[in-house]
């Protein structure tokens, strides 16, 4: 089957990824149990430049499986152009967490949790990001491994 469109650079996608970090609200977050239970949910987000900023009570399976081993897999987007990222994670309660980031997502959600009992945020910081459209765009898809940005 013919693709739509040429291939994007990789530089072309880092700035794809940028944008929908920024702009796009919700990712579906992908965690396991420590006995290996799947969980996938869609949650909120924010992006700090560095991180991705999340919120759910701290007794659902997402919050509990990020304890032991915090990592995750988060995708944004849809089939189609889709972002793959894997994260490690930390449970930050919101007392805990920076003025500026608790304000950051308020604003962006009109939400804050910070004095909600029962509630945590969950901050992925990206390992490794994957970003493609189409077949013709598998070929170098990594555009960032151990943290680092490779374009």
């Amino acid at each position: 089957m013919p693709h739509p469109e040429p291939a994007r650079s990789r530089e072309q996608r880092k700035q794809g990824v940028l944008v929908r970090l920024e702009k796009d609200t919700d990712a579906w977050v992908s965690t396991a149990s420590a006995d290996g239970a799947p969980t996938l949910v869609p949650l909120w987000f924010v992006w700090d430049g560095e991180a991705l900023l999340m919120a759910t009570r701290r007794t659902n399976p997402t919050a509990v499986n990020l304890t032991p081993a915090g990592r995750a897999h988060i995708a944004l987007g849809h089939t189609r152009d889709v972002v793959m990222i894997e994260a490690t994670a930390e449970v930050v309660e919101g007392t805990d967490l920076p003025t500026a980031a608790g304000d950051a997502f308020a604003a962006k959600f009109s939400w804050d949790l910070r004095g909600r009992p029962g509630w945590v945020y969950l901050r992925f910081t990206p390992h490794a990001i994957r970003a493609w459209r189409e077949s013709n765009e598998q070929p170098d898809r990594d555009l960032m491994t151990d943290g680092r940005w490779l374009v």
